[in-house]
């Protein structure tokens, strides 16, 4: 198996499907996830090569991308035959994208799903946090934010998910990471609620 082939030919096929993607789910969140996915496997000597291509693959099939329905282990199996990997690779893979999802809460069973799972609660945290997070909610029709209905806002999210994801990090790369970039979501909120008013 050439793995810098499968890389390649996986990263093509991601930003074919995700290019210009308007949720925040888009081929630069994969290409974030990655490179930071890669960072903190190198920090924590995991495998490389499954790290990568699970994280380039994490968001195929998503359900919040499918109206709803999760195709995620359908699509990456799929593709991945088209890869010629093996089956138990093919099973890996999608054992760790099955569970980097903070709504499915899965439990993690490999090193290398909790540095996916890290590198993708990265993005959900800091100035890209922050963005992607009013993108998602507004292609969800949601309000920025509401003090009389808060719990249908894209403010509300942060409480929600974005504020817990710093005490969930699973390596103590991350961790440092999750510190600097959960700071900025506070003083965010601070700003937001100064203005506000």
């Amino acid at each position: 198996m050439d793995k810098q082939k499968v890389l390649i030919n996986t990263q093509a096929f991601v930003k074919k499907e995700f290019f210009g993607e308007g949720t925040g789910h888009d081929y630069f969140h994969l290409k974030r996830v990655v490179e930071n996915a890669l960072k903190i496997g190198k920090a924590e000597n995991a495998d490389l090569f499954l790290v990568e291509l699970s994280a380039w693959l994490h968001d195929v099939g998503d359900y919040k991308l499918h109206d709803g329905v999760d195709r995620s282990e359908e699509l990456v199996k799929e593709f991945l035959l088209t890869q010629n990997l093996s089956d138990e690779l093919i099973h890996k893979v999608n054992e760790i994208i099955s569970q980097v999802s903070f709504s499915k809460a899965n439990p993690v069973t490999s090193l290398e799903a909790k540095v996916v799972q890290d590198a993708d609660r990265l993005d959900a945290l800091g100035a890209i946090g922050i963005a992607r997070a009013f993108a998602y909610g507004g292609s969800r029709g949601k309000e920025l934010w509401n003090p009389d209905q808060p719990d249908s806002t894209t403010v509300q999210h942060f409480y929600d998910k974005l504020l817990k994801l710093k005490d969930l990090m699973n390596t103590d790369t991350a961790k440092v990471i999750a510190e600097k970039r959960h700071r900025f979501l506070e003083e965010f909120l601070d700003q937001f609620y100064e203005e506000w008013e």
